[in-house]
């Protein structure tokens, strides 16, 4: 809840992004040559909930977390985007901070766009972790996945609340309301099938959100993917598990070793 404030290494700044002014959290990390990480967050939410995983990373990797347009405290456009719109100025954010190939981290709704960037703007992802993706088609309506989201919200760490209402205020609750819209209007698995970076689906255990069957369709849908489940944990696995999660990520990221003759 800091920001624009620093607090836990962490640093706000803004740019201008497809004409748009975007606010990015950012967390220097050391200067070792690891690939940066990008934390994409979710429907209605912002970095905000991501810190726990970036103050994590920061030991390892320089971590940004921008906000996406209408949330947060980037600035609002005129209407709610699409995955494709989203994915678009997140590809246009990637080119102005002129980054190495990344690992590109999408949470829920998060999950959709940069699955969208990965399909789209292969150069520019090294690796690909899609945390929670939405939406499962067995749920691919607005009542099937708010269902879903209410039997989660009783799963979750109370403490979230804040931050969730914080993150709603900013965006409005129309624009919460434009982007379920236009997240279960979206396919998913069409960029799913077409990734081509090392990647890793990674989803709590106790997922209503998505539940082992589309996780695991998931999966197996993107040509060079690994399934991480994290016990105990609920949809917000990046907020609640950030140990584990970042562990997972570092472990996607570390040189795997040659093979040898026998």
């Amino acid at each position: 809840m800091a920001a624009p404030r620093p607090a836990a290494g962490l640093t706000s700044e803004w740019r201008l992004v497809d004409g748009l002014r975007t606010h990015t959290r950012h967390a220097a990390g050391p200067t070792t040559g690891a690939p940066p990480v990008v934390l994409v967050h979710g429907l209605a939410v912002s970095h905000r909930y991501l810190t726990p995983l970036a103050v994590a990373l920061s030991t390892t990797h320089q971590v940004y977390l921008p906000d996406l347009p209408g949330f947060g405290l980037s600035e609002h456009p005129r209407g709610a985007y699409d995955v494709r719109r989203h994915a678009a100025h997140l590809a246009a954010w990637l080119a102005a901070y002129q980054l190495p190939p990344v690992c590109l981290l999408g949470h829920s709704f998060g999950a959709e766009v940069a699955a969208a960037v990965a399909a789209t703007h292969p150069d520019a992802v090294r690796a690909l972790v899609l945390a929670g993706p939405t939406s499962d088609p067995a749920a691919r309506s607005r009542r099937g996945q708010f269902g879903r989201w209410l039997v989660d919200n009783l799963r979750e760490a109370p403490l979230q609340a804040p931050v969730l209402f914080r993150d709603v205020w900013n965006a409005r609750p129309w624009r919460a309301l434009a982007t379920l819209s236009h997240s279960v209007r979206n396919a998913i698995e069409a960029d799913l099938v077409r990734v081509s970076a090392p990647t890793v689906v990674l989803t709590g255990e106790r997922d209503p959100v998505v539940p082992q069957r589309w996780r695991e369709e998931a999966t197996r849908l993107v040509p060079e993917a690994a399934l991480v489940v994290v016990p105990g944990a609920a949809h917000n696995v990046v907020t609640t598990a950030p140990t584990v999660v970042a562990d997972a990520i570092r472990h996607l990221l570390a040189p795997q070793p040659a093979p040898t003759d026998r």
